[in-house]
Parts: C-alpha cells; sequence; structure tokens
C-alpha cells in the first residue's frame, strides 16, 4: 500500500509537466520541433508537419487570447499580438515538403516607437494634405466669387 501511494503521488507530480506545452516569452510552441534559432528575442523551429496542421494547432491554441491578429500571406501566416504580451508575432511558414518553419519574435520597444513616429508623422501628412486642399479649393472659389461680382457690376453699369 504505501508503494502504491509513492507511485501515484511521483505520477501525480511528474506527469503534468510532461504534458504541459512549452512556450517561448508566454507564446505556444509546436511540440516535436528541432530549434533551428534560439536568442532572448527570437525563436525559430522546423516541424516535421503540414503547414495546415501547424496553422490548426496555431488557431487552436490562440483562440482564448484576444487582440490576436491573423494576416494571409501567399508563402505565410504572420500572427500578431495587439496586446500587453511579450512575443510580438508568430510567422508559420512554407516549405519543401511536410516542413513548418515557425518564427517567434519578441515585442521590443524599436518596433513600439516606429509605429508611433509613423503614425504621428502620418496625421501630420493628413493635415498638410487637407491644408493644401483647403487652400485651393478656397482660392478656386475666391476667384469665381470675384468673377460674378465684376459680371454682376458689369451687366449693372
Amino acid at each position: 500500500m504505501k508503494k502504491l501511494v509513492i507511485l501515484l503521488t511521483t505520477l501525480f507530480l511528474l506527469l503534468p509537466a510532461t504534458l504541459m506545452a512549452e512556450d517561448f516569452l508566454g507564446a505556444p510552441v509546436m511540440p516535436g520541433g528541432k530549434i533551428l534559432q534560439k536568442t532572448g528575442s527570437r525563436l525559430e523551429i522546423s516541424v516535421p508537419k503540414t503547414y495546415d496542421q501547424v496553422l490548426a494547432y496555431y488557431r487552436n491554441a490562440l483562440k482564448k487570447f484576444k487582440d490576436i491578429r491573423i494576416r494571409d500571406w501567399s508563402e505565410s501566416i504572420h500572427i500578431e499580438d495587439d496586446s500587453n504580451r511579450p512575443w510580438h508575432s508568430i510567422t508559420i511558414s512554407k516549405q519543401a515538403g511536410n516542413e513548418t518553419q515557425i518564427t517567434i519574435i519578441k515585442d521590443n520597444w524599436t518596433w513600439i516607437v516606429g509605429t508611433l513616429i509613423l503614425r504621428f508623422v502620418g496625421v501630420f501628412v493628413v493635415l498638410m494634405i487637407l491644408f493644401v486642399g483647403m487652400k485651393c479649393s478656397g482660392y478656386i472659389i475666391s476667384r469665381s466669387v470675384a468673377r460674378l461680382e465684376d459680371k454682376k457690376a458689369a451687366v449693372k453699369t
């Protein structure tokens, strides 16, 4: 009986560790892949599964998360996190045969500041276009009104 309790306790403690899914920066990592490159901010793995199998895995793994955007490109799927998670994107790329490459990239300040600067500049470009359009429209309207007034003055005399 004592051996059975020890065996069950050991199984209880060790079994969940083997069933837990791996992750990188909080993003799920498909098990069974070969690591091609791993740094603190980037993980590239190649898995021996088809593109559709990997895509189904990530759609299922990420369906509980909010603010996930999936972009379907011709040769890859780009999954972006628009929230405050440590990872920025997961790219699933088609490879030859049944190999699929997965790249997970950490969210970084370069991307964040670049996006903010792009939006800041974009706002002023739009405002400048509106300003030029309004100036041209004002010029055309004021010339038209001046011509009409000249014609009315010429008819009265």
